[in-house]
């Protein structure tokens, strides 16, 4: 099949899917869309997407599968440790001002990063007075967040990675261990709210100090990266914080002169306040 027929397939799915289940992915990047497609035909024994559309519409227990492989699912603790280094370093500071922190990580996924930032927050002495909003589209991940349960084997990774972001203390002070898997301290999950939530259709649902979304914003064309951005700018607090991944930015998008950088290299942001 040619490039032009495939994408015209791929629209064709993409609408069935948002006109069944209101999941809409009508504005991610097409080359991300045929990539994880083309895996997902395969995983599904499908030789087109005609044939896995009809499967999504007529057998219920296709999509939430389909639906792992359209939505971001690679994640781990203090992934680029840089980025929670700068976090404690240059913004923690400046939350300490805060009598209550509210934050927003947009695209949770399986939970890695949500309680990296309330083991940090707990190094810091923040985490008794903030609320983690920890949102995913994909309920099946956030499900798995929610356990706050990780395969053993994860945990040497993790680790080193903690030890990166400049933390004092030992990642083992925060969770237990048996039969193959690692658990994380329910003191941690308290200040956790793991909710279905779409960039895409969905709108500010509260204000917050930090938003961190990060490697989330690469999979979306420019119209919808400057809706979730607009979102972003709407939560946030006067003088709020926004860190994105290391390939993304504000930058050349229609909220470019709402933020200004704080650390250019860990891809932190400050919504610019009114003079």
């Amino acid at each position: 099949m040619n490039s032009a027929d495939f994408e015209m397939e791929i629209e064709l799915l993409i609408d069935a899917i948002y006109r069944k289940y209101h999941y809409d992915f009508r504005e991610y990047a097409m080359a991300s869309l045929k990539r994880r497609l083309r895996t997902a035909m395969l995983r599904f024994d499908c030789s087109t997407l005609s044939q896995l559309q009809d499967r999504v519409l007529h057998e219920p227990a296709t999509f939430p599968m389909l639906l792992d492989f359209l939505t971001v699912q690679v994640s781990e603790m203090f992934r680029d440790p840089g980025y929670f280094r700068a976090l404690r370093e240059q913004v923690i500071p400046l939350l300490r001002t805060y009598p209550s922190l509210k934050i927003w990580v947009a695209g949770c996924s399986t939970g890695e990063e949500a309680f990296s930032l309330a083991i940090l927050l707990r190094e810091e002495n923040l985490l008794e007075r903030t609320q983690i909003y920890a949102t995913d589209i994909n309920v099946r991940a956030l499900e798995m967040a929610e356990t706050g349960i990780y395969d053993v084997d994860r945990i040497a990774g993790f680790t080193d990675n903690h030890r990166l972001s400049g933390s004092k203390t030992s990642l083992s002070d925060y969770y237990t261990a048996a039969y193959g898997k690692v658990v994380f301290d329910r003191t941690l999950k308290e200040h956790i709210v793991f909710s279905d939530h779409s960039l895409a259709t969905d709108s500010v649902f509260s204000e917050v100090q930090l938003v961190s979304c990060r490697n989330v914003l690469i999979y979306f064309n420019r119209e919808l990266q400057d809706r979730a951005l607009g979102l972003f700018e709407g939560a946030l607090c006067r003088k709020g914080f926004l860190g994105l991944g290391a390939k993304e930015s504000v930058r050349f998008s229609a909220h470019a002169d709402d933020f200004i950088e704080v650390a250019r290299e860990n891809k932190i942001f400050q919504k610019r306040g009114s003079i």
